[in-house]
C-alpha cells in the first residue's frame, strides 16, 4: 500500500513489527519502552479554530474550560505552542504527518488533498498494533477519496459515530489511539449565545488589534460559548475513561488547530492566529502542575506519539518528540534549543482579484523576543480582496477572514475615527515584504519595526535563521522556482466567505 511504501519496518506486517519491537528496537527511542504493555493509550482532542489564550488555565477571566484546566493541572501546560499553518487543512496535515505543511505539496493548502505517499501517525501506530479511530473533524477539509481508495483507510483512522462507540469496538488486548475532533468553535455562531449564557461582556479581554465595541465583545462571547461546548465534550471523554479505569493509562493531549475565526487571527502568523492552547496529561510519566515555556510546534505531536509507543520516528518527520519535556520534572524552559518556532501560510481561499488564483505565501520565525514575518507577495491582499466584484472566486469578500459580526463591524466603521481606521488596516490592508515585532515592547505585535535602524542586525540574524530552516526542510518557497505552481495552481475544492449582497444561498460554509 502507498502509505506503507517507505522501506523499513513500516512495510512489514504487524507480527514482524512486534517481533522487532520485543527484540529491543524500542530501546533506541527516547522513551526506552521495551514491552507492548507499557505503551499508553492515546487520546488526542482538537478543537476547530480555538486559539490562545482562551482558556482558564491561561488566565482568561470569562471562558470556562474545566477539562482543559484539569489536564493542565494534572499534567503539563504549554505556554508557547504553535501550529505549522493557521488554516485548517494544512494545520491538520502537519499534525498527522509530523511535517511542516510546506513539504506536503497540495496538502499545504486549504480544501485540498493529502498525497498518500505521506505517512500519518495513526497508520504507523495501527501497523504496530494500535487500535485507531476518529470522531468528527480530523483531516481536512478537502477530498479524501484517494486515501479511501488506495491506502485502505482515512488518514486519521476509521471514523466512529462517537467516542463510546469506538471504545465498544476496541479490542482490550491492544492499546488505542483516538482523534476526538469537533467543529467547535468554528463559525457560524448563534447570535448572542454567549451573552444569554450569562457571560459578562465587560470582562472579556479583546486583542489590542480590535477597536472597542460591544458588537465585537458579544461576538467573542459567542465564540467562547462554543469553546465551552468543545471543553464539555472532552470532559465527557475524560469521565468515560475514568469510569473504565483507563484515564491514568492514557496519554491525553488537548489543543486547537489555529487561532479564532476573527480578523487578524485565523489565517495570520501573529500569535492571535498561530499560537494555540496546549495541555498534556499522562500520570505515569508526567509530573503534575508544570508550566513549560519551550517553543513547540504541533508538528511535534506525531513524533511524540510514536516515541510514547516505543516506535522509531521516520526521517521524513520534521517535528521533534516532546518525550523528554513531558518526562522532565522541570518547569520553564526545559530544552534550551527550543528557543524558536517556524510557521507559514500558503493559499487559504482563492480570494485575490481577476485571474489570480493564488494565496498570500508567508513564513515566520517566532523567538522569545521577536516575531519576523516574510510576506513573499506583498502585492496581494493578506485577507483577500475587499473588492468582491473583482474576486477570482465569485463574490468572495475578504475571503481569508470568515464572515461574522466583528468583520462586518470593522469594515462598516473603518472611517469612524483614527482608531477604527488603524485597526481596519492592521486586519485587511496590504503588508510589506518584511514585518518585525519586538515583543518586549510590543507583545500585541502591532508596530512593525522592520525598517528601524536599531533592529537591522537582529532582522538579518532572524532572516538567516528562517531561511536556513526553510532550506533544510525543502520549502519550495526557498528551494523551487515552481513554488507558485505547486501551491497556487492546485485545485481548490471549497467555497469562501461571500459579500452579504452576493447571492450565496445553498453555498456551503468555508471550513
Amino acid at each position: 500500500m502507498p502509505w506503507m511504501a517507505q522501506q523499513g519496518i513500516y512495510g512489514m506486517n504487524n507480527k514482524a513489527v512486534l517481533i522487532l519491537f520485543l527484540l529491543g528496537l524500542a530501546i533506541s527511542s527516547p522513551a526506552n519502552f521495551t514491552l507492548a504493555d507499557d505503551r499508553p493509550n492515546i487520546l488526542f482532542c482538537i478543537a476547530d479554530d480555538w486559539g490562545w489564550p482562551h482558556a482558564g488555565a491561561y488566565g482568561d477571566p470569562v471562558v470556562k474550560t474545566p477539562a482543559f484546566d484539569r489536564i493542565a493541572k494534572e499534567g503539563v501546560l504549554f505556554e508557547n505552542a504553535y501550529i505549522s499553518s493557521p488554516s485548517c487543512t494544512p494545520s491538520r496535515n502537519a499534525i498527522l504527518t509530523g511535517q511542516y505543511h510546506w513539504r506536503l505539496g497540495h496538502g499545504g493548502n486549504l480544501h485540498s488533498i493529502l498525497d498518500t505517499q505521506h505517512q500519518t501517525y495513526p497508520h504507523l501506530l495501527a501497523e504496530s498494533g494500535y487500535f485507531t479511530g476518529h470522531w468528527r473533524k480530523s483531516w481536512g477539509p478537502g477530498k479524501v477519496d484517494n486515501w479511501l481508495q488506495t491506502s485502505g483507510g482515512h488518514p486519521a483512522g476509521k471514523r466512529y459515530p462517537n467516542f463510546n462507540k469506538f471504545l465498544d469496538a476496541w479490542p482490550r488486548d491492544q492499546p488505542f489511539c483516538f482523534w476526538l475532533g469537533a467543529s467547535d468553535p468554528h463559525r457560524g455562531y448563534k447570535l448572542n449565545s454567549g451573552r444569554e449564557s450569562g457571560m459578562d461582556l465587560s470582562k472579556i479581554k479583546l486583542f489590542d488589534h480590535y477597536p472597542e465595541s460591544e458588537t465585537i465583545r458579544s461576538d467573542v462571547a459567542d465564540y467562547y460559548f462554543e469553546v465551552q461546548r468543545f471543553d464539555s465534550d472532552v470532559n465527557q471523554a475524560l469521565a468515560k475513561l475514568e469510569s473504565l479505569n483507563l484515564l491514568d493509562s492514557t496519554l491525553v493531549v488537548m489543543t486547537g488547530d489555529h487561532g479564532m475565526p476573527f480578523p487578524r487571527c485565523k489565517s495570520n502568523l501573529y500569535d492571535s492566529g498561530a499560537r494555540v492552547p496546549m495541555a498534556v496529561r499522562w500520570p505515569s510519566r508526567i509530573a503534575p502542575g508544570r508550566q513549560v515555556t519551550d517553543l513547540v510546534s504541533t508538528t511535534d505531536l506525531a513524533p511524540t506519539f510514536l516515541a510514547a509507543a516505543g516506535l522509531p520516528i521516520p526521517d521524513s518527520m520534521t517535528g521533534k518528540s516532546w518525550i523528554n519535556i513531558l518526562t522532565s520534572k522541570n518547569s520553564g524552559r526545559v530544552e534550551a534549543a527550543r528557543d524558536r518556532v517556524f510557521t507559514g501560510k500558503e493559499r487559504h481561499v482563492p480570494c485575490q482579484e481577476g485571474d489570480d488564483s493564488g494565496g498570500t505565501p508567508m513564513r515566520a520565525i517566532r523567538t522569545d523576543q521577536f516575531l519576523l514575518i516574510h510576506n513573499y507577495r506583498p502585492d496581494r491582499w493578506p485577507s483577500g480582496t475587499p473588492n468582491y466584484k473583482l474576486a477570482n472566486l465569485p463574490g468572495c469578500w475578504l475571503g481569508d477572514c470568515d464572515n461574522g459580526p466583528t468583520k462586518t463591524y470593522m469594515v462598516e466603521n473603518q472611517n469612524k475615527d483614527a482608531e477604527h481606521q488603524l485597526k481596519y488596516n492592521l486586519a485587511f490592508a496590504k503588508r510589506p515584504e518584511w514585518e518585525l515585532y519586538d515583543l518586549t515592547q510590543d507583545p500585541s505585535q502591532l508596530v512593525n519595526v522592520a525598517d528601524e535602524k536599531k533592529y537591522q542586525d537582529i532582522k538579518l540574524e532572524l532572516i538567516e535563521s528562517l531561511k536556513s530552516e526553510l532550506i533544510s526542510t525543502a520549502d519550495p518557497r526557498e528551494t523551487d522556482q515552481n513554488a507558485d505552481q505547486i501551491f497556487d495552481q492546485s485545485q481548490y475544492f471549497g467555497s469562501g466567505p461571500r459579500h452579504p449582497s452576493f447571492n450565496n444561498k445553498k453555498k456551503k460554509p468555508n471550513r
